[in-house]
Order: structure tokens, then C-alpha cells, then sequence
């Protein structure tokens, strides 16, 4: 099987970055694309359980962690892909399992390489994980992690 692209999705933990030496394996053996996605979970749509939120005061929390997100997705890029042939940032904002399904398809990304479990997990398996490998249409890799050795 041929990989042109090759997608990780990130929520900047350890846990995440564990991914990281395969998919750098993956992008060396097949001279593929990686595309990094950093998903910021969309606050607005929360109901208002202590009042109101001030709509300014919301959106600019967000463009704060659309600017924090970009920043610490060069480092990592700049840190650990620079042997990497071509690596692009995406940023989304929303649910991560059903943004990274959907740049699955806008991208037409080969594959997926994404840790078991992310910063707030608690179990082997996490639930983003869990719906994207139920409801991707390319080959998902997981990477293990002992949620035990990331306490």
C-alpha cells in the first residue's frame, strides 16, 4: 500500500507525541505528507450554567487558543518532524473525533496514527480514538499507551 498522506491528530499531551516516532517512520520509509490536526473544543455551544457568556469575552478565548495552538504546533513541527519531507498544520474547531473524520475526507488522507487515548484519558482506550477507528474510511493505527505510565 502506497501513503502519500498521513494524518496525526494532537491534543499536545505526552500521550499524543508517543505517536510520534511511527509516524515519522511511516512519512521516512513512504516520503509522505504529514498532516498534524489540532482540534480546539468549541466552548460556545456549552449551556450557560452560571449565566450568560459575554459573546466578545467567548471569542476571544478562542482566537487566544487558536494563536496558543498555532504556536505550539510549530514547535512540535519544528522539533519533531524536521527530517519530515512536507508536514502541514491543520486547526479546527469543534467535536476532534468528527474533525478529524472530516479532514480525513477533505485531505483524502491515506492513513491515521493516533495514540490510544488522549490527555484525558483514563481507560486503554479513548473515545475519540474509539470513533474515528469506527468510522474512518482509511487504515486508523493506534499506539498503545498505559494510561498508568502517563498519571
Amino acid at each position: 500500500m502506497k501513503l502519500n498522506k498521513i494524518l496525526w491528530p494532537t491534543d499536545f499531551s505526552s500521550v499524543a507525541e508517543k505517536a510520534l516516532p511511527y509516524v515519522r517512520s511511516l512519512t521516512q520509509q513512504y516520503g509522505a505528507e504529514i498532516h498534524v490536526l489540532y482540534v480546539i473544543e468549541d466552548i460556545a455551544h456549552h449551556e450557560s450554567w452560571y449565566g450568560d457568556f459575554d459573546k466578545k469575552r467567548v471569542e476571544e478565548l478562542m482566537e487566544w487558543a487558536k494563536k496558543s495552538a498555532k504556536k505550539r504546533l510549530d514547535q512540535i513541527c519544528e522539533k519533531y518532524l524536521e527530517g519530515c519531507p512536507l508536514y502541514i498544520k491543520h486547526f479546527a474547531v469543534g467535536d476532534p473525533a468528527k474533525e478529524i473524520l472530516k479532514l480525513i475526507d477533505s485531505e483524502k488522507v491515506d492513513t491515521v496514527v493516533m495514540a490510544s487515548h488522549g490527555a484525558k484519558g483514563n481507560f486503554r482506550f479513548g473515545s475519540v480514538t474509539e470513533k474515528v477507528l469506527k468510522n474512518s474510511p482509511v487504515p486508523v493505527t493506534t499506539i498503545p499507551i498505559d494510561p498508568e505510565s502517563t498519571a
